[in-house]
């Protein structure tokens, strides 16, 4: 999946955006609300290269034996997420797979280079090692305006699902996002997928991710 980095001016405006969001109380927390994205019932086929991924590192892809729903954003988590966003964002070299791997698909930690999906599962690492529940750190599958696949980290907090995305220095709720979202990590279970449901209209589709 295609990667490539943006400046710093967007982190700055989207944190400007999301601390607007916090300052407001949260009145309820309502998981059907428009700031989640919704799931289908069952489960989603896993993407082979997290399949693969979780062949090579089967601790990190099981059940989670705390499952946690949302977790409740403060401010100090809050920069926790713009630093480790901005942070690997700025430390990995964007490389596909072809040319570093010489395949068309390999999930792994980035080696100081990367394509998106070692981004996020690099985000997903630290933030887990920062003391984050596995439960709301998920690797997601979304497909670019131009049909492109391309992989986010995905944060479910009680303020919305927020993208960290190596494509932009900004973390925005999902739906301020241009992506068609696909599918995601299962919350209960680290090595198992569901189906999203997006119908906004927001992308034109070109192709199917399977």
């Amino acid at each position: 999946m295609p990667s490539s980095k943006k400046g710093l001016g967007a982190t700055l405006l989207g944190a400007m955006l999301v601390l607007t969001a916090l300052a407001a109380p949260t009145l309820a927390f309502d998981m059907t609300n428009v700031a989640f994205v919704q799931t289908r019932a069952g489960v989603a086929s896993i993407p082979v290269g997290h399949a693969e991924f979780c062949q090579q590192r089967p601790q990190e892809c099981g059940p989670n034996a705390q499952q946690v729903s949302a977790v409740s954003l403060t401010e100090p988590l809050w920069q926790q997420l713009l630093t480790v966003n901005a942070q690997v964002n700025a430390a990995v070299v964007p490389v596909t797979d072809e040319q570093l791997y010489k395949v068309s698909e390999f999930w792994t930690y980035p080696n100081g280079y990367g394509d998106c999906e070692d981004y996020a599962l690099e985000k997903r690492r630290q933030l887990i090692d920062m003391g984050w529940p596995v439960s709301t750190l998920l690797m997601t599958v979304v497909k670019q305006p131009n049909g492109e696949g391309h992989a986010v980290l995905m944060v479910r907090t009680d303020r919305g699902d927020l993208v960290l995305d190596n494509q932009v220095g900004s973390v925005d709720l999902w739906n301020a996002t241009p992506y068609k979202f696909i599918k995601r990590q299962s919350q209960a279970n680290a090595g198992q997928w569901v189906d999203m449901i997006d119908d906004r209209q927001v992308v034109v589709a070109t192709a199917a991710i399977r």
